[in-house]
């Protein structure tokens, strides 16, 4: 029992080339499960994807039961909002027949895994596609996350008492005309919880798009820390930091 709890610590904790890779391997799943649920969202329930889900759920679970058996503290994991959108996608999966919608929360743990200190390092360490666009890819991976979670909860509160939800596609329409703000009016969410909700998608979806599009447009920068100020971003050709004038030393590939 030992061993097994040491290695998963190593695995889920360590920096050795195995927890490295264990660590790519749980983010490739994620973005796959997260593939399933949304391609699977335009097909009937049947079968063969009931039973996908219960296999998918039953590797989420492993998953939440290792990382809590490795906790020091695992009362405290529950005090946690990813601990309990781990535990609905677990419902969501096991149980789809009954909470079909929440399955999109799924995503929720994508976005914790990719902002782990260890995987954000390897990331910035193996790839200059992801040095080069890291903040892009991090506010793009906000708003799809925040895309597909209002789904799920549109879905999952309107599904059977508003007749214009009939599918999550329905859902997802409903999600992104209202963040963009382009509001058709064929969709809409009666009531005073439907109208907080369609307020909260578009204040926040909104937010989370600009932030997109600011760090899309805006000049390049790379990541190195000035020993002096501690100042993080800089120009590629920067020679001293514009913050307090210490001398750089930017690690630089050359021209081509």
């Amino acid at each position: 029992m030992r061993d097994l709890t040491a290695t998963l610590h190593e695995l889920y904790e360590g920096n050795t080339d195995r927890a490295q890779r264990f660590r790519y391997a749980l983010l490739v799943f994620d973005i796959a499960t997260i593939a399933f649920v949304v391609v699977t969202s335009f097909l009937p329930l049947v079968p063969w994807i009931i039973a996908c889900d219960v296999a998918l759920g039953l590797c989420v679970l492993a998953d939440f039961a290792a990382r809590l058996s490795i906790s020091r503290r695992p009362g405290r994991e529950f005090l946690r909002l990813s601990t309990w959108t781990d535990m609905v996608a677990v419902a969501s999966f096991l149980a789809p027949v009954l909470v079909e919608g929440v399955g999109f929360l799924r995503i929720l743990r994508t976005l914790r895994l990719l902002r782990t200190y260890h995987l954000l390092e390897r990331l910035r360490s193996d790839s200059a596609v992801f040095r080069r666009n890291e903040e892009a890819i991090l506010a793009a991976t906000n708003l799809a996350v925040f895309v597909f979670t209002m789904t799920g909860i549109v879905y999952t509160t309107q599904q059977g008492s508003n007749p214009a939800i009939v599918t999550p596609v329905d859902a997802l329409y409903f999600t992104v005309t209202s963040l963009t703000t382009t509001g058709y009016g064929d969709i809409t969410l009666p009531g005073t919880t439907g109208r907080l909700i369609s307020v909260f998608v578009m204040i926040c979806g909104v937010t989370l798009f600009f932030r997109l599009a600011q760090v899309v447009f805006r000049p390049y920068k790379v990541r190195f820390p000035c020993k002096a100020c501690g100042l993080l971003r800089h120009e590629p050709d920067a020679v001293h930091c514009k913050a307090c004038g210490n001398l750089l030393n930017i690690p630089d590939e050359g021209a081509d």
